[in-house]
């Protein structure tokens, strides 16, 4: 069996454009599908994907380890997020191969099933960007959280932080303990909370926030300094009683290898579009697993990486529970078939082969790539914020 062809389709998402891989072989029929969408740089993405695939095509692409190395190693210049999210969905693809051929599903090739059910959790408004980013309301808060509980779902994210200075004053305090009330009370005292700081904040600020915050036990703060900061994090870990995560912007082992020794988090979220495909994010959850640090990796993407995140949940011991966008466009099901439904707040193993995740490529082309600006924040005298 051999690689014949790597493409990579793009598809727009409103907040971001859906990069789809597709790696194809001289087996009649038999080809795989990965996911490698990074916001704001998708030209440069589809760019690297070109470039690895040189590096592989001809190869038999069910020696997967064999051929993460190559791409890992060979362009000598190694990781970085480009170059990372290529690789990542073209490992994805190479996987939906193996289990194809094999006629299993993904998590059979994973290791088996470590547990009956996933835990899904769900964003304000389903995922919807408008609800997620630009909703920073009591009323709007509260109500979306009951809908989340109305949907099922006993865990959901909120952004109750927003542009927010490197020491900020008791106005922005108050604004994160309103809306995290108003969430808590939409959701109840049953609804597990997780409030992202999206890195917006210092050390410093980041633990004012998490005093304001502890009252409503929060399930975990997300991501409280920007992701090069593990000390920082570590700080704000040792301050508050509140578990931290992180992790959604590092692309290998050893940047969380950092977090891990600083014991900074509780909670690893790697993604599998970014951090080397279910390859390394693997060798990560084991990592994870030696420090006693749970695994909920980082997933506002599309189908084919909510499906992947699945897979690897049901075959990870040390899983916690999978973010998912349910609601960002309301076209999914145009062009996507067979991902797993959430019954309760949860999803059952899929039994079908591979990611079990097909596209309709003619469908997705009513939605080609369009130009997405990333948000451009600034503070009060003029000095750049971080969104």
């Amino acid at each position: 069996m051999k690689i014949t062809a790597i493409k990579s389709f793009v598809v727009n998402a409103q907040l971001r454009n859906w990069i789809f891989v597709r790696v194809e072989t001289d087996v009649p029929g038999l080809y795989g599908l990965g996911e490698a969408t990074l916001e704001f740089q998708t030209r440069a993405v589809t760019g690297a994907i070109d470039d690895l695939a040189q590096l592989i095509r001809g190869e038999d692409p069910r020696n997967i380890e064999h051929l993460w190395q190559v791409m890992f190693r060979h362009p000598f210049f190694k990781g970085g997020i480009v170059t990372m999210s290529a690789l990542s969905g073209i490992d994805q693809a190479l996987h939906d191969i193996k289990a194809k051929h094999l006629g299993v599903p993904l998590w059979q090739l994973l290791g088996g099933l470590c547990r009956a059910r996933l835990r899904m959790y769900d964003h304000l408004g389903g995922g919807n960007s408008q609800s997620v980013y630009n909703s920073a309301a009591a009323a709007s808060f509260r109500e979306k959280a009951a809908c989340s509980r109305a949907d099922g779902f006993t865990a959901v994210k909120i952004l109750a932080v927003g542009k927010t200075a490197p020491l900020d004053g008791l106005a922005a305090l108050k604004e994160a303990d309103a809306l995290m009330a108003a969430a808590r009370e939409g959701g109840g005292d049953d609804m597990d909370i997780m409030v992202d700081l999206h890195g917006r904040t210092t050390a410093a600020m980041a633990i004012q926030y998490a005093k304001v915050l502890e009252p409503y036990r929060p399930f975990f703060i997300e991501e409280p300094c920007q992701p090069e900061d593990w000390r920082g994090t570590a700080r704000v870990a040792r301050a508050t009683p509140v578990p931290v995560a992180a992790g959604e912007r590092l692309a290998h082992r050893h940047e969380f290898l950092h977090l891990l020794q600083a014991e900074a988090i509780a909670v690893a979220q790697p993604d599998v579009c970014h951090a080397g495909g279910l390859t390394e994010v693997r060798r990560i959850a084991a990592l994870c697993d030696t420090f006693g640090v749970s695994m909920a990796p980082h997933n506002p993407l599309g189908p084919i990486a909510t499906m992947v995140n699945i897979h690897l949940g049901f075959a990870t011991p040390n899983f916690l529970i999978q973010e998912v966008m349910r609601a960002d466009v309301p076209w999914r099901d145009e062009i996507v078939s067979g991902v797993t439904p959430i019954i309760a707040g949860h999803v059952e193993p899929s039994r079908s082969p591979g990611i079990g995740v097909e596209i309709d490529f003619e469908a997705a082309r009513k939605y080609p790539f369009a130009e997405v600006q990333p948000v451009q924040w600034y503070h009060a005298d003029g000095s750049v914020a971080d969104w």
